[in-house]
């Protein structure tokens, strides 16, 4: 991408991110319910029909698995009789929604172990998926499906991706039912903010009591807001809790700069402003050069028995270049904006952008969190 190009998206991105003025979102993008959340499980399995893809004899928990396996069925195999590229041990993941009902199904994931080339073509067996309780929520099987792949013949091999994971659509059907109380123990109902903030809180629980003065909801801290439902049955409090979440809120959005290093990206958020700034900036530039000089005595007749000979001696060549340092000032109460406008104004490089930013940070002028990923 273009210098300018990026500057002119990054410059936009903060115009819009800067500005101060946010629409109003509804309770239901802003909290959740109680404790209505989803939960990860997790299983180890194994996938057949590999085609000479799948884990070696290295891996011997692979080659344990396939004879317990094979001894569920009758069949006894010492682990030591077992000699097949066909199977290949996995990890099994996935999320269950915050409500699970037994039969449901939803997709899993999964990742090789061992030394597998490829699980591409494999078939994922029965396979249990505990939750954090040690309790099997969930059991997965089916035929996978990769994003890539992975071919080796002769010693040349070629690869897409990755092919020692993928997944399975559908291939998990839930075996427990999932489903937690809407109320606690004492009868109050909580939203719990996706992003805490004290202030966010304080405005929905002021929506609430204005949209409905009976609930008497209250900010408890800043991830959440505690309220005391008025409805007698379950349907009137299901519909009582649709009712609040698609009442609008104005959430209030911290100062916030957020910066890649590794793909140049620069994104704004809230009300970003820069106390007075100078900033100087220069570029160094060293490059050294190894060339190899042939030194051949002239007008004497090489002997392989003497010591005078050809010799090749290695000469380095240093060559420093050092830009003028660029200047650019900016005035107090300044924005992002103004500061990447100002330095697309000196052709500075994304990198250099991200640069800066933090140096502006460590020099306490800029006014918002910067996170660095």
């Amino acid at each position: 991408m273009k210098i300018g190009k990026f500057l002119t998206i990054a410059l936009t991105i903060f115009m819009l991110a800067t500005t101060g003025t946010y629409g109003s979102v509804r309770i239901k993008e802003l909290a959740r319910v109680g404790d209505a959340h989803e939960s990860s499980v997790l299983g180890y399995g194994l996938v057949v029909g590999l085609s000479g893809t799948g884990d070696s004899s290295r891996n011997l928990s692979t080659i344990q698995s396939v004879s317990n396996m094979l001894r569920e069925f009758g069949v006894n195999v010492p682990a030591t009789s077992v000699n097949s590229r066909n199977v290949a041990a996995v990890m099994v993941t996935a999320n269950l929604s915050a409500i699970v009902r037994v039969g449901d199904r939803f997709d899993v994931n999964v990742a090789a172990i061992g030394d597998s080339r490829s699980l591409a073509g494999g078939t994922l067996l029965f396979t249990p998926l505990l939750g954090a309780d040690r309790q099997t929520y969930a059991v997965a099987q089916g035929a996978l499906t990769t994003g890539g792949y992975s071919i080796q013949q002769a010693g040349s091999r070629t690869e897409k991706n990755h092919a020692t994971s993928g997944m399975i659509s559908e291939g998990a059907v839930a075996e427990r039912s999932i489903s937690p109380p809407l109320k606690k123990a004492d009868g109050t109902l909580e939203l719990v903010l996706r992003t805490p903030d004290y202030t966010t809180a304080q405005r929905i629980a002021a929506a609430i009591n204005q949209r409905n003065p009976g609930l008497q909801a209250g900010a408890a801290d800043s991830g959440r807001v505690v309220l005391v439902p008025t409805a007698k049955t379950d349907a009137d409090l299901v519909q009582q809790i649709a009712d609040l979440e698609l009442l609008n809120v104005e959430p209030d959005v911290a100062a916030r700069v957020v910066v890649n290093e590794r793909t140049g990206t620069v994104v704004g958020g809230g009300d970003v402003t820069i106390s007075k700034v100078s900033i100087t900036q220069g570029d160094l530039r060293v490059q050294v050069v190894q060339r190899t000089r042939i030194s051949q005595p002239e007008g004497i007749l090489v002997d392989t028995n003497s010591s005078i000979r050809t010799v090749a001696v290695p000469e380095a060549h240093i060559n420093v270049q050092e830009a003028g340092a660029r200047s650019l000032s900016l005035p107090e109460g300044a924005s992002i904006d103004q500061l990447v406008n100002a330095l697309r104004g000196v052709s500075a490089t994304p990198r250099d952008v991200i640069a800066v930013l933090q140096a502006v940070q460590r020099a306490g002028a800029l006014h918002a969190e910067l996170i660095v990923q």
